[in-house]
């Protein structure tokens, strides 16, 4: 029986995956402004940007963002702008990945009230 290089047993004895995870969001943003938050919620890697694609390789971590603009979310006569953000992350044990989307989530959180 071939071993499952993308699934890892953790000290606990808990298996950790390390399959590619792939999600959306649907995000009220520009690109202006999503590029502007980008390196601090990506800890400031280098990566790079090919039309609507970000990517970053570091050893066997990989991780790619995808901007789709949608139309525009129209609210009585507030309009806000909006893109599908696409990810894929590859190498990320479970811990990781959801370290790294936390992350993510708090450079891009918006307050609100």
């Amino acid at each position: 029986m071939a071993i499952d290089p993308s699934r890892v047993r953790s000290i606990e004895g808990a298996v950790q995956s390390t399959a590619p995870c792939d999600f959306s969001w649907d995000m009220s943003i520009t690109r202006a402004e999503f590029e502007r938050s980008l390196p601090a919620a990506v800890d400031n890697v280098a990566y790079s940007v090919e039309g609507q694609k970000f990517t970053h390789r570091a050893g066997e971590r990989f991780w790619q963002i995808t901007l789709e603009p949608l139309p525009d979310r129209v609210i009585a006569l507030l309009r806000l702008p909006r893109h599908r953000v696409g990810f894929r992350l590859e190498g990320f044990d479970d811990a990781a990945r959801a370290a790294w989307i936390q992350r993510f989530q708090r450079y891009f959180q918006r307050g609100g009230g």
